[in-house]
């Protein structure tokens, strides 16, 4: 029996108990028991034992706000800084606006109606009081059981020194992590002083194709946050060499963030990250962007000094800040940092001073030192930053102002390779931006915007609302409009590129739900490219669209339906000999189906179909990927498992699916070609204060000899990842 038609047989058997799986999710969405609507007093009915676990409730959750990924984007650290917001519940009885709008769960409606009811009866006496709120429902609630809690007994009052609140803290924890790709990849193979490797496969991987990761870390929420981040990535070295900036680890973060201290606010020390505005000029590393939550994501919150708790090499702020209350409605923050990053130095001859210039021709964001070239950029470029950021808000946080300054110096002036496209990136060794933002709740409409002026004269401005037009109905709108010289360092507002420079557009979303069970969210997005852009040698345009459905029949059942259109410009060259490339638009969809079921506490099922197409010119290639999951919970051990086919036409079509892994690490494979993919990982508790996590994953692929490319290669067509993860409390 041929591969092709064993593969065949089992596409079509493994579809069958696929849609099998959904008929019998719908089938149980309609025999469940219709709870009543009215939760108020029945805390019994309403608390008693429906608490998903935090993984479960928080992978549903990420599932709703992160994007279809249509490129190879790293969301690591995305994904922490949503995780870290539900680590630590939030205290219901010290939250702010910003607080509960970073959640993502509440209505602009909701929001307000839980601040006028604590404003009218004082701070909330127990968990359960939440059935008393106005506007707030039954899945509303159990969406936030494991996010919040409620504490009655003041901070304040806790008298012990600092010191013994950080050595008594519970939480507080060291966690290390190994991660490994079992098949051979061609940098590890090619030895010292082999002629016979061409190209870039002569600059052969250095170190161990293991890869380690350790944190320690303690924390108490808006106490203090201390902690230190260790990292080498796989084909890195450990080693001790101070001409090449490497101690030991390839990375080492660490942090020191206190948060009330007297008139302070929050100091930091180390790395950190902030947040501010819509993220135009400063953006503390979790922004969502456009995904199925068509409302909420538009919006950023000033949430200001955070602690930098990733480990992507870039993007972060390296010294010390600090917020300080001037007075109860005036808040100021200044910052200082240096960091360095990795860039590629080069030289050219100056013929004024007669002798050679050094410059930066790139900024290398990887984050990899594997091979000698690698190391040779580590480290070359050496950046200043300092800035200040004044805000004025009202007592109840409905509306705020803030002023922002920022200025940045590099050690070498940066001048880009010059092409067509980059003709107005920032080049030189100085920046600085200066930026307004403001943010106004009336009734329940949210208005917020953003503007800001870099030195080179380009302007970015963004700004929108959010309005709960009625129980049923909200309604988000934004405007933005980013020149191509606008150069902003650490923001990432929204956009439909990855940074904001050279883009225009409009977005309109909406939320309509009939009943408390089912939602219908949409949202369009007009966009252009005023200048030039990588691989498109023309001024574009493009839209983007999204249908969703959500059915949630009851607390164990859970379904959507997600159909996404992008339809945007980029180069095309249909002969090979032509001179130019002509500027034409391609369109991609995405359709996706999910049910989830909870078989009471031990065993949940999740089932997925996803399909893409991709067409240009003319010619449309298509791909799919079917995917079963099956969790087991036995308290102190939990099993979890996927099996998935996929196929796709090209790279085009690559299907990403979100994939459950060890804690704190964030996985979305990009499955491209024919084959399946299997998972199994266990997480067990021996003790009361460790936790273990392993995970075992191979990649199977029909009708093809080698994986990858560059040095990267796996001879063969099998992938393995393990990972194995281990916390301890101490």
């Amino acid at each position: 029996m041929s591969n092709r038609y064993y593969f065949g047989k089992l596409k079509m058997r493994f579809l069958g108990r696929i849609i099998i799986a959904l008929l019998i999710g719908a089938g149980l969405c309609y025999a469940q028991k219709v709870e009543a609507q009215d939760y108020h007093g029945k805390k019994d009915d309403t608390f008693r034992g429906t608490k998903r676990s935090l993984e479960e409730e928080f992978d549903m959750l990420v599932q709703e706000l992160f994007p279809v990924p249509d490129e190879d984007f790293n969301y690591e650290d995305i994904y922490e800084s949503l995780f870290q917001l539900f680590m630590q519940p939030i205290d219901l009885n010290k939250a702010d606006r910003n607080d509960l709008q970073e959640l993502f769960i509440l209505t602009k409606r909701q929001v307000n109606s839980f601040f006028d009811y604590r404003e009218k009866h004082g701070k909330l006496l127990s968990i359960y009081e939440l059935q008393a709120i106005p506007e707030w429902d039954y899945i509303t609630i159990q969406r936030l059981l494991n996010f919040v809690k409620v504490r009655q007994s003041d901070f304040a009052e806790d008298n012990r020194s600092l010191f013994k609140r950080i050595v008594e803290e519970k939480n507080r924890y060291i966690m290390t992590r190994y991660s490994r790709v079992l098949e051979p990849r061609r940098g590890y193979l090619i030895q010292e002083g082999d002629t016979t490797a061409s190209g870039a496969e002569r600059s052969r991987y250095l170190g161990s194709p293991d890869g380690i990761y350790t944190r320690i870390r303690t924390s108490h929420v808006n106490d203090f946050s201390l902690g230190i981040t260790v990292e080498k990535d796989p084909g890195e070295q450990i080693i001790w060499d101070p001409d090449t900036y490497r101690y030991g680890m390839d990375f080492i973060s660490a942090h020191a963030v206190f948060y009330n201290k007297g008139k302070f606010k929050s100091i930091a020390i180390g790395d950190y990250q902030i947040q501010i505005g819509q993220g135009l000029l400063l953006a503390g590393g979790f922004a969502v962007g456009k995904g199925g939550e068509t409302i909420n994501t538009v919006r950023r919150s000033t949430t200001g000094i955070r602690p930098y708790t990733s480990v992507l090499e870039t993007n972060f702020l390296r010294g010390g800040a600090a917020t300080y209350e001037l007075n109860k409605n005036i808040d100021i923050t200044a910052f200082v940092s240096r960091v360095r990053e990795d860039a590629n130095i080069r030289q050219r001859l100056d013929t004024l001073a007669d002798g050679f210039e050094e410059f930066a021709s790139s900024i290398i964001p990887t984050g990899f030192h594997r091979t000698q070239n690698e190391i040779n950029n580590k480290n070359q470029l050496l950046r200043h930053d300092a800035g200040a950021h004044i805000m004025w808000h009202t007592d109840n946080n409905r509306s705020e102002i803030g002023l922002t300054f920022i200025g940045s110096r590099y050690s070498t002036p940066l001048q880009r390779n010059p092409n067509k496209y980059n003709q107005f990136e920032f080049r030189g060794t100085e920046n600085y931006n200066i930026g307004l933002h403001f943010n106004h709740t009336w009734r329940n409409i949210n208005f917020f915007g953003e503007a800001a002026r870099s030195k080179s004269g380009g302007i970015g401005a963004v700004g929108g609302l959010i309005a709960a037009l009625a129980r049923e109905l909200e309604m988000s709108l934004l405007f933005r409009r980013y020149d191509r010289n606008f150069h902003s360092f650490y923001g990432n507002p929204f956009a439909e590129g990855t940074r904001p420079i050279n883009e225009n557009g409009i977005y309109w979303g909406i939320k309509y739900s009939p009943t408390r069970r089912l939602i219908f969210s949409a949202y369009f997005d007009r966009f252009s490219f005023p200048w030039l852009r990588f691989l498109v040698d023309a001024p574009s345009a493009g839209y983007e669209y999204l249908a969703r459905v959500t059915y949630r029949p009851s607390r164990k059942v859970r379904m959507f339906a997600q159909m996404r259109e992008e339809v945007r410009e980029r180069n095309w060259r249909p002969d090979e000999g032509q001179p130019m490339n002509s500027v034409i638009p391609y369109r991609r969809r995405n359709y996706q189906m999910v049910a989830s079921f909870q078989a009471e506490r031990i065993i949940s099922l999740q089932s997925r179909f996803q399909f893409s197409s991709y067409q240009i010119a003319g010619v449309t290639t298509r791909g799919y990927a079917i995917a079963q999951d099956a969790n087991f919970d036995f308290n102190k051990f939990r099993l979890s498992t996927r099996f998935a086919l996929f196929q796709t036409d090209d790279f085009e079509n690559r299907q990403y699916v979100y994939e459950r892994d060890v804690l704190y690490y964030f996985f979305i494979p990009a499955l491209n070609g024919e084959g399946f993919r299997n998972f199994y990982m266990i997480q067990f508790r021996p003790t009361r204060t460790i936790d273990i996590w392993i995970k075992y994953a191979f990649t199977y692929y029909l009708r093809q000899d080698t994986i990858g490319s560059g040095l990267d290669l796996i001879e063969g067509n099998r992938r393995t990842d393990v990972r194995a993860q281990v916390r301890y409390k101490f």
